[in-house]
């Protein structure tokens, strides 16, 4: 856990490959919890990832991992996307997707408008 976290001396959990470091109960029972849609992405800011690399900022969240047979995966999103919306909720950065995946539910159908080359794209998911 050293390794994982960081940190020595004290409880480190690991769920759904989330490292929680002491006794967080609220961050445990968010993971634990049940009704919660793991969407398999790792997702940061697209403007503040376009200013590192000297280009225009583009408003949404970029992918940067997306896990094998996840959600994400079989919406077909890949590394490199920019999701700029889900279920109407537009997406200008990496907290709008989980404050817009926090408010799915599961059996409900989720869409996703992202960018993949300059041209946008539409996917609809049951989650």
């Amino acid at each position: 856990m050293v390794k994982v976290s960081g940190q020595m001396g004290v409880p480190v959990l690991v769920i759904g490959g989330q490292v929680v470091v002491g006794f967080d109960r609220g961050r445990i029972q968010e993971l634990l919890s049940t009704d919660k849609i793991h969407f398999g992405l790792k997702v940061a800011d697209a403007d503040r990832v376009a200013q590192k690399h000297g280009e225009i900022p583009v408003f949404g969240a970029v992918i940067g991992e997306v896990a094998s047979g996840s959600l994400g995966e079989k919406a077909g999103l890949k590394p490199g996307d920019i999701i700029t919306e889900i279920s109407s909720n537009r997406i200008s950065n990496a907290a709008d997707v989980q404050k817009a995946l926090g408010e799915l539910k599961p059996g409900s159908i989720m869409t996703v408008r992202f960018l993949r080359d300059g041209e946008t794209h539409k996917s609809e998911i049951v989650i």
